[in-house]
């Protein structure tokens, strides 16, 4: 009867607020353009569905009502929430299934599937076993652990999506024998995933970066500079991603953490040795082992996953090789057709590469090499080996589903505008020397919401740029540091993000419950994201030099630690 009424009560709340959505939005104008028209109502979408993911922990729950809302506001006509309600549901529907036909979305969603079986495979082989057994031999201690994680991270340096799924399944049996908790791997494994691919100058990312700099300053009638070398120059400029990378080192090194961390990290200490890790709503490769009675080799890791990383260089040379070949830039086809394997050459075909086509061409030839391994060393017939990588790919199946919502609840926010609304609410007249604090903070809000470092660069960096440029009388300097206050401040607002893919797929990788994942990083990040500011970007915004901040940031980042934090060891966890 209780849990009845609950739900009665529930529904007459849901009723009533969104018949009082109705009549707010009702009351606009209907010729506004839609930032106008919804105000701040536009973050309604973005802040329902974050919100409802810490406090219910059911992240497809709450991506699907922050969906649902967004639809219902655009489908409002009148008062009858009835039928709007039904529109809003049908079109829902036509949303998701537009962003799966979507080739980029596609191309992730398939790959991250095909990853999935790779790992699968790798595991009933013993390869993954092995792998850990020798990392674990040198990798002995939880200093070590994270150290070694983050290098692993630095090496898969190429692409972000990658990275989480690559680095989390091979370190995580290490660090759970460690006892260091999966929340401090997801963060380790998250926070060198688009941290380094944004500052990477060859990466998935770069190409996007490279030409929306260039389309800023044409903008602005500069035209005697380069994409890329601007591109050179954000990067000692790049506080938050360069802080967050020192500070896993810090962390790893002094043992030390703080907030909801610590916890999690105290808790792994404390677990008895042969005590069973239960993870729930964390979707992994917890509970596949390998073949009994194999011989375990670290070649059954390598091989595969060696040939997707570098099928995965290949792949994104190649495509961007045919696409300049297949374009109008004939300085670009020239290079192509002289000097194709030159350092130029090589750095813009992967610019211009299809990233999502690229790591599943990779990953499909990754997948049929585990699949010849195992049945060419005996270890599965044909027939389980195929089944084996199907039942891999099912474990993504829920983290796809998770991304497709995502997605959907980006388009619906980008309809409603609430990017246009945070950018016209928060760039107004303001001194010069806040502006690179700003356009980060901006940055990081817009990232956040809408859980895209990709789109929200997509739409500051024509706005940052002119108006840096503007503001400074043309200075270049500071119109450099304003753009690398874009560039960063996306990927910070990413990495806290709940509903950003990086994040779901760092949780993914390393069978961290998701909310878990984020509720422990996120004190993390704005810790590091305060000391971007305060060191970082206003002392840049009067002029002072990287060389100045990056040292005594640094050192920032230790004391904070130090204060903030308390040393989570054996010993103390023991006693």
């Amino acid at each position: 009867m209780e849990r009845n009424m609950k739900i009665g009560v529930i529904a007459a709340v849901s009723i009533i607020a969104l018949f009082v959505l109705s009549l707010l939005i009702s009351s606009t104008p209907d010729n506004a353009d839609n930032s106008i028209k919804f105000g701040i109502l536009t973050l309604l979408p973005p802040l329902v569905a974050i919100a409802l993911a810490f406090i219910t922990k059911e992240t497809i729950l709450s991506l699907f009502i922050g969906v649902f809302i967004g639809e219902f506001m655009l489908c409002v006509n009148d008062l009858n929430i009835v039928s709007t309600a039904i529109n809003a549901f049908l079109q829902l529907g036509t949303d998701v299934i537009a962003c799966m036909a979507d080739p980029w979305n596609a191309g992730i969603v398939l790959q991250c599937l095909l990853i999935g079986g790779i790992i699968q495979l790798v595991t009933k082989m013993g390869g993954a076993k092995a792998l850990a057994d020798e990392f674990a031999k040198r990798a002995n201690t939880p200093r070590k652990a994270q150290l070694f994680t983050w290098l692993l991270g630095l090496c898969v340096f190429f692409d972000d999506y990658a990275n989480s799924l690559i680095v989390g399944p091979i370190m995580r049996p290490v660090m759970d024998k460690l006892h260091v908790s999966r929340e401090k791997l997801a963060f380790v494994v998250d926070a060198t995933a688009a941290p380094v691919a944004g500052i990477a100058i060859i990466s998935t990312w770069i190409g996007l970066e490279i030409s929306l700099i260039a389309a800023g300053f044409k903008s602005v009638g500069v035209t005697n500079v380069t994409g890329f070398g601007i591109f050179l120059q954000t990067i000692p400029y790049r506080f938050y991603n360069i802080f967050i990378l020192i500070f896993i080192v810090i962390s790893a090194l002094t043992l030390y953490e703080f907030g909801p961390m610590k916890k999690a990290e105290q808790a792994a200490r404390a677990r008895k040795e042969d005590e069973e890790i239960i993870v729930p709503e964390a979707p992994g490769f917890d509970e596949v082992k390998p073949v009994e009675g194999i011989k375990l080799t670290v070649w059954n890791a390598i091989i595969p996953i060696g040939t997707l990383i570098i099928g995965a260089l290949i792949a994104f040379y190649w495509s961007g090789y045919t696409a300049i070949l297949g374009g109008e830039d004939q300085a670009l086809i020239t290079l192509m057709k002289t000097a194709p394997l030159g350092f130029d050459g090589i750095f813009q075909a992967l610019s211009q590469s299809d990233a999502s086509v690229a790591l599943f061409q990779a990953a499909l030839l990754a997948s049929i090499v585990a699949i010849v391994m195992a049945v060419g060393e005996k270890i599965l017939t044909m027939e389980e080996a195929i089944s084996e990588w199907v039942g891999g790919m099912k474990t993504i199946v829920i983290t796809g589903v998770i991304l497709l919502l995502a997605w959907s609840l980006g388009t619906v926010i980008g309809n409603i505008g609430t990017a246009d609304y945070l950018v016209g609410v928060l760039s107004k007249s303001i001194p010069a020397f806040i502006v690179p604090t700003l356009i980060f903070i901006l940055g990081a809000l817009i990232s956040f919401a809408t859980g895209t470092s990709y789109g929200t660069m997509s739409i500051l960096m024509p706005l940052a740029i002119p108006l840096a440029w503007a503001i400074s009388t043309g200075d270049m300097g500071f119109t450099i540091v304003c753009t690398s206050g874009v560039l960063t401040g996306a990927i910070f607002g990413d990495h806290c993000s709940p509903i950003s893919d990086t994040t779901i797929l760092s949780s993914m990788g390393t069978s961290c419950n998701h909310i878990d994942h984020v509720s422990t990083q996120i004190y993390y990040a704005i810790f590091v994201a305060s000391v971007a500011i305060l060191i970082g970007y206003i002392p840049a915004g009067f002029g002072v030099p990287f060389y100045i901040s990056l040292p005594i940031g640094i050192v920032i980042l230790y004391i904070g630690l130090k204060i903030l934090g308390e040393k989570v060891d054996f010993d103390e966890v023991e006693a």
